[in-house]
């Protein structure tokens, strides 16, 4: 039996979601405020549609109305300590008997001032300190693999769970977008701030709960830097900098192609039946995209209308944080925050994820 595979039995050991936790940042920003900018195209000249047509356009797309962007007094760990302080308490257990903490970001701590990153030391040590964690054999580490980033944590976090060389980990997924966006690249609008977080302990259980399986995959072929670092779009930024850039349409093509494909292949690891299937959380990166993956995924089965009110989303009003997306939505339908999606006791899950390397992952897990 292989690591993906194991803890599908019934009062087996396995590995369980005890406490969850997020920090949403306060700051909103609308659509509207990005009226003052102007945006340019790739080669550096102005885009011809008025900025406010622009706009219009881009919410049409991705669904994205409002977006949170964290203050000038904190950064990326610092959000990822408040969401791991939530899931601590959610879970009940003492910080002191965690024996790994995993925080999965891309850019690190960024001052408002600079877009600087700074990972040294690691996030993760950083929210070991911010926590007052003593105990030395807690490993902290950070993990870095685009925007599945978090569900590759929570693989790792499993093959360390069920081969013994752990109990209990602190599982977070954090990033201030904001800092790291070229404001004259339409682009710019998609991102966001966040931080989610999650306990995992393998355990036994009778009702069966627990990761059923999963798929991870790195496709760097030709379009791996599909989403990169590259100069600002317009003429005053200094050309110092670098910033986020993301060929759209690419990235969007290759996620409607491969993630369903990821998904289903986790799903017969997991030997589970579409049927069962009652929630899936995709990375939130844009509403369309993701309804084609749904679509796709479920065509797969001949199934030509997804399930119905299987996908939550966060996207229109959090926008794209990242690697916090899912463990941020997940948080936000477990607390009971998202009415029209609710969890239950025996429920299966599909987690599913796509960004920069090309990376993609999916873990099916029951509750």
């Amino acid at each position: 039996m292989n690591l993906a595979e194991k803890g599908r039995t019934k009062n087996m050991l396995n590995t369980v979601i005890t406490g969850t936790g997020a920090f949403i940042p306060e700051t909103v920003q609308f659509n509207t405020d990005f009226l003052k900018d102007v945006f340019y195209e790739a080669n550096g000249s102005p885009i011809l549609n008025t900025t406010a047509v622009t706009i219009t356009k881009f919410h049409k797309v991705t669904g994205i109305r409002e977006r949170r962007y964290l203050t000038a007094d904190i950064c990326t760990s610092d959000m990822a300590a408040e969401a791991a302080r939530k899931a601590i308490e959610n879970a009940s257990c003492d910080p002191e008997s965690l024996d790994q903490i995993i925080l999965a970001h891309n850019f690190g701590d960024i001052s408002p001032e600079s877009n600087q990153s700074r990972i040294v030391p690691s996030l993760a040590s950083r929210v070991k300190h911010l926590l007052g964690i003593r105990n030395p054999d807690c490993v902290a580490y950070d993990i870095i693999f685009g925007c599945p980033g978090w569900l590759q944590g929570f693989i790792q976090a499993h093959s360390f769970l069920s081969s013994g060389m752990a109990k209990r980990i602190l599982l977070i997924g954090a990033e201030s977008l904001s800092r790291v966006i070229d404001r004259t690249d339409r682009d710019s609008m998609i991102f966001a701030d966040g931080a989610g977080a999650c306990i995992l302990e393998y355990k036994e259980n009778l009702s069966g709960s627990g990761v059923l399986g999963f798929c991870s995959q790195s496709h760097s072929g030709e379009i791996f830097d599909s989403i990169s670092m590259g100069k600002s779009y317009g003429p005053e930024n200094g050309a110092e900098k670098l910033f986020l850039k993301m060929k759209g349409r690419k990235v969007y093509e290759f996620a409607i192609r491969h993630v369903p494909q990821a998904m289903k292949k986790c799903l017969e690891i997991s030997r589970v039946d579409i049927s069962e299937i009652r929630k899936i959380f995709l990375h939130q990166a844009n509403e369309k995209m993701d309804e084609e993956i749904l679509r796709r995924f479920y065509e797969l089965y001949g199934i030509r209308e997804p399930a119905y009110n299987v996908m939550p989303m966060s996207i229109h009003w959090l926008g794209n944080s990242s690697v916090a997306t899912i463990p941020t939505l997940y948080d936000l339908v477990s607390r009971g925050e998202i009415p029209e999606h609710k969890l239950h006791e025996g429920d299966a899950v599909l987690f599913a994820s796509v960004g920069a390397g090309m990376n993609i992952n999916a873990l099916c897990y029951r509750i």
